[in-house]
């Protein structure tokens, strides 16, 4: 989320972004930064990206803060989706005789925080699943060499979307078989994201390069091993049981269920880079919000696809996509498509 306070000519006074969880929201970023510069924000229009907030938690009232510095106007792109908040803080600021402008950029705003609304409205976060592959859709040989089928700018672009989200998810078979790190070493970050990892039997090495990043680490499980679990969390992980309840899922992690247990964690979007198997599982329980595609101008012939969904018996049975956008990224074409209606929330 994002502040601007301007002045009445048009002088930019102050601007901030909200900070991690717990940290000061952009309203009270941008007052500060306003006080950094010398400027008094009296008379003054902010400019917010959502509807400040109006109740007290693990930080104070941003209402509050706009109305004691005296501000004059307050233009808003959307109400807080928040039901702590759901327009009382524009209450509040009208009620202190603050003019409040709700509206302007909506749909941009929206778009960009759109794992915050997902988790607020749904209850679960916003799940991108990015897959790099060959025009022919395959993500790796048949003997599993994957590095590198798309190019060094798609590669780089790919750590900018793993940098915009609170975790990357991946599951035990990539570990084991790639042994990847999956952080961020592309492009410039203020943050690592988190590491999510769906490994039903705790078979995470403890010396997988997962750890080298020094960021949090969540290991969903369904199959205890209190043995493990205690080493991994010896390792920094945090290991959660999360088993499947229905007939078939026995001994597997409940992906559903997991998600859900995210939210209340406040993740709102998650970056998947799996294995065909588990993006595959994702697809087909219905948990995935859009796809993520780099397609490199080759032809890999038999290898390992996407996702594994199939096969299917008929057309009508395919998964319908919508296509938000499509860009090319150095000479591979960067696709982001979407499950039409999922943003509809």
């Amino acid at each position: 989320m994002g502040c601007v306070i301007v002045s009445t000519d048009g002088q930019l006074l102050g601007a901030g972004a909200t900070q991690r969880t717990g940290g000061p929201h952009a309203e009270i970023m941008a007052l500060r930064d306003a006080q950094a510069r010398g400027h008094s924000v009296a008379g003054a229009t902010a400019y917010v990206t959502l509807e400040p907030c109006s109740h007290q938690g693990r930080t104070g009232p941003c209402c509050d803060a706009l109305i004691a510095a005296g501000i004059k106007k307050v233009v808003a792109s959307l109400t807080d989706p928040n039901p702590r908040v759901g327009g009382q803080g524009f209450e509040r600021l009208r009620a202190a005789g603050i003019e409040v402008e709700v509206g302007p950029g909506a749909a941009e705003s929206r778009e960009l925080n759109i794992g915050f609304f997902s988790r607020m409205v749904r209850g679960t976060p916003w799940v991108r699943m990015k897959v790099a592959a060959s025009l022919d859709g395959q993500t790796a040989l048949e003997n599993g060499t994957s590095q590198w089928i798309t190019s060094a700018p798609a590669r780089a672009d790919g750590h900018a979307w793993r940098a915009r989200a609170c975790v990357v998810l991946t599951g035990i078979g990539t570990v084991l078989e790639d042994n990847p790190r999956l952080d961020v070493r592309e492009v410039d970050t203020p943050r690592q994201p988190q590491l999510l990892v769906v490994d039903s039997r705790l078979e995470t090495p403890l010396d997988a390069h997962l750890f080298i990043a020094g960021r949090a680490i969540t290991i969903y499980a369904a199959v205890p091993n209190d043995v493990k679990k205690a080493a991994l969390e010896a390792r920094g992980a945090t290991v959660i049981y999360c088993p499947g309840r229905q007939p078939g899922t026995e001994g597997k992690v409940d992906l559903a269920a997991m998600l859900r247990d995210l939210a209340t964690r406040e993740i709102n979007e998650i970056h998947v880079e799996a294995g065909h198997k588990l993006n595959g599982s994702l697809v087909r329980e219905g948990l995935v919000d859009e796809f993520l595609l780099y397609l490199a101008p080759k032809l890999l012939g038999a290898g390992r696809g996407m996702v594994n969904i199939g096969p299917l018996a008929e057309l009508s049975q395919a998964i319908e996509l919508e296509f938000r956008e499509t860009t090319m990224i150095g000479p591979d074409l960067r696709i982001l498509a979407r499950i039409p209606g999922r943003d509809r929330f």
